[in-house]
């Protein structure tokens, strides 16, 4: 299957944001573009203003002068939905409200001729839904770009019930010419993005809402152990609490109440107080011209100098430390010596640091797995994306645990250049719990249909800048690890939301991986 051709000629309906941005990407692809708003001068306004931007680009030397004007000699406003006639591909980016995106299908079934592509960039309507009453349903598809369209590269095919096959695949191609990354999506409710995420938002409003920290150290420990590149507070604070939060009560009706989807009553509270985020200049934080952002917790290291030789004789690691390995490494260089290997056998890695005795967490809160496996003086460490450079990881201990024993471990990460935050002991810490979740609901999409392994993981680093598909760090934690958190954090709320897919119990049974 081939993409459409140069010569074909496309159109775009709706001059907001995201149609002029698709408007300006098949552009500058070499096609012919007509761009509608039935907003008289919007379409014109919207060429003048991708004219703008474009004249960035060449002052920044991001962009020729000659390819700016043959990218504006390509595009054309348009007068009326006639406009269309012989367009190939017409691609719908309006407001979200199936009735008028209806009408607007309904206009051009009577335009376009018998093989022009009709697509939809809705981010949540079902397409199946949207062709239902189309006289030829089997060219409808979505075309499901992300803001800005001109940068991000994602692009979600979803194909309904009566897609045809080979207009989904002339899309995928289509959009791969255009310099982005396809991939296939089946239409369920919020498609792959907008499902997947959810609990991105979700572990740190619960966390939140829990007080096991405040928003500015969950945000900074999402991105400096997670890698991503913002917090769920600053995200949604830069998406806007209305946006976000109708499509958590989108996702969560469109599943009949399902409890994984349940939206947060700290956001509900900040939509009807109308603090918004950004764009209201208070969400979870400040925006007004004096603010500032809270400063992150961060655990003071010792007044006195960390001596490495006193330390070094205090340093043993017992049993396979896992993915928290790379740790060991650290400290070694740090102290200048190999750390002692304990002799006694045991069937959970632990780094002790003093009297400290470090574990990975598994799920279970710090004071319950020191109870199960007889631990003293037990501190759980968060995961993080690579171990060998984070320079912050989340810390919780169990109950008991003495500040001077809690310092020792503190003391011995900042030899390693790493700080910590102490955040209040509940289950799965910050980043394994919120990992554990989006790979959890990434592994139910692909068991449902949704989009394959490989085109869940492209769409949630390429659509919302993931550091690593889910379903990628799930294999890279383990498959049984994924499962024994998730079943840890269901034990310990009692809660059907982190029951735990189908695919990844059997995947950890059979001692396979998301990608084998």
């Amino acid at each position: 299957m081939t993409s459409l051709t140069n010569s074909i000629n496309i159109g775009v309906i709706g001059a907001g944001a995201m149609g002029a941005g698709i408007a300006q990407v098949a552009a500058q692809s070499g096609h012919q573009v007509t761009l509608y708003d039935n907003r008289e001068g919007a379409a014109q306004e919207a060429i003048e203003k991708i004219a703008k931007q474009l004249s960035r680009l060449v002052e920044r030397q991001k962009m020729t002068a000659d390819a700016v004007d043959r990218t504006l000699a390509h595009l054309h406003p348009a007068n009326t939905l006639d406009d269309f006639a012989d367009a190939g591909l017409v691609i719908e980016a309006i407001v979200e409200n199936i009735d008028v995106k209806q009408a607007v299908f309904s206009s051009l079934e009577t335009i376009c001729s018998a093989d022009c592509i009709l697509a939809s960039n809705t981010s949540s309507i079902s397409i199946t839904r949207l062709a239902a009453g189309m006289a030829h349903p089997e060219r409808f598809v979505g075309m499901h770009f992300f803001n800005p369209a001109p940068i991000m590269k994602l692009v979600e095919v979803v194909s309904g019930l009566m897609t045809a096959g080979h207009v989904a695949e002339t899309v995928y191609h289509t959009a791969h010419q255009w310099g982005k990354k396809p991939v296939y999506a089946a239409s369920t409710p919020g498609f792959i993005v907008n499902r997947v995420a959810r609990p991105f938002y979700a572990e740190s409003l619960r966390l939140k809402q829990e007080g096991v920290a405040d928003c500015a150290t969950l945000d900074a420990l999402i991105r400096g152990a997670g890698g991503f590149r913002m917090g769920a507070f600053e995200l949604t604070d830069l998406i806007g609490h209305d946006v976000n939060y109708a499509v958590t009560c989108s996702v969560f009706d469109a599943y009949y109440g399902d409890f994984r989807f349940q939206p947060s009553l700290i956001q509900k509270e900040l939509v009807e107080a109308g603090m918004l985020g950004r764009k209201s200049g208070q969400g979870f934080y400040s925006y007004g011209e004096d603010a500032t952002l809270p400063a992150v917790q961060y655990c003071p290291v010792s007044d006195s100098q960390i001596d490495p030789a006193s330390l070094a004789s205090d340093c043993v690691v017992s049993g396979d430390l896992g993915v928290l390995a790379p740790l060991t490494d650290r400290l070694s260089a740090s102290l200048g010596q190999a750390l002692s290997v304990s002799s006694t056998k045991s069937k959970v890695g632990v780094l002790r640091i003093g009297d400290a005795n470090l574990v990975l967490t598994d799920g279970r809160m710090a004071c319950e797995r020191a109870q199960a496996e007889q631990l003293d003086n037990l501190i759980l460490v968060d995961l993080a994306l690579n171990y060998d450079t984070t320079t912050h990881l989340a810390l919780s201990r169990a109950f008991g645990v003495s500040d001077h024993v809690f310092q020792q471990a503190v003391d011995g990460f900042a030899l390693m250049g790493v700080q910590v935050s102490e955040v209040t002991d509940s289950p799965g810490l910050v980043v394994m719990r919120t990992v554990a979740m989006l790979a959890n609901e990434a592994a139910d999409a692909a068991l449902n249909g949704v989009a394959s392994v490989s085109d869940i993981d492209t769409a949630m680093t390429f659509g919302v800048n993931y550091p690593i598909g889910p379903l990628a760090w799930g294999d890279r934690l383990g498959v049984s690890s994924i499962l024994t958190t998730l079943n840890h954090l269901q034990q310990a709320y009692g809660e059907d939301r982190y029951r735990a897919s189908l695919l990844i119990k059997k995947l950890a049974t059979e001692g396979r991986g998301f990608h084998e």
